[in-house]
């Protein structure tokens, strides 16, 4: 099928014979008043003005922001029950080692009192963590470090419990499905805190 279309020319062209773009029903002026109305920045500076809206720079870093082998991020840790129910939560830069988290994560709990027992993985294997935590009557249940060269601290049958371990990755999985948790958009810590803390309390509302 075939019909015959109107021909166009050069003065016909689609942006130079449109009418109504604007309430003036004149392209060419009102691109001629917008670029009046802009003022060019200075050298080396993001600010400008468009009709009266102000462009600034986008402030950077924030609280709690350290640097990884994978770039920069926030490290949330949590503390879970045997049902995977959150008991408390802690955030902190991504920059210090998890065994340095630990302790501060507990004294974080809802609970009166520490847990008999706590399920880590091998990133815990510490020596002073488990004196510390001994003195705190809590037992360190994790695995040891595949280059570790003191002896064993504990045989196979503490680490049975070990395998109780992906009831904390499911919980991290609850409270991934807020989009909010997921990347960081707040730069204030204790906004991002909040919004953690809100995601805990709709997980435990939704499973008990």
């Amino acid at each position: 099928m075939e019909r015959f279309t109107n021909i166009f020319t050069i003065s016909q062209h689609l942006l130079a014979s449109f009418q109504g773009m604007d309430r003036r029903r004149c392209l060419p002026g009102s691109m001629a008043a917008i670029a009046r109305t802009f003022r060019p920045t200075e050298a080396g500076s993001l600010v400008g003005s468009i009709r009266g809206w102000h462009i600034l720079p986008r402030k950077k870093r924030g609280a709690d922001v350290g640097k990884t082998k994978r770039g920069k991020g926030t490290k949330l840790m949590l503390l879970v029950d045997g049902n995977g129910l959150p008991l408390a939560l802690d955030r902190s830069s991504a920059s210090p080692a998890e065994v340095k988290l630990i302790e501060s994560l507990l004294d974080q709990r809802v609970l009166p009192r520490d847990p008999d027992r706590l399920i880590y993985d091998r990133a815990a294997d510490s020596d002073p963590l488990r004196t510390e935590l001994a003195e705190r009557q809590i037992e360190l249940v994790c695995p040891h470090r595949k280059n570790r060269v003191k002896p064993a601290t504990q045989d196979g049958r503490a680490l049975r419990r070990y395998r109780r371990r992906w009831k904390v990755e499911r919980t991290f999985s609850w409270l991934f499905n807020f989009r909010r948790l997921v990347i960081r958009y707040e730069r204030y810590s204790h906004l991002f805190l909040g919004f953690a803390q809100l995601a805990c309390v709709f997980t435990l509302l939704n499973k008990l």
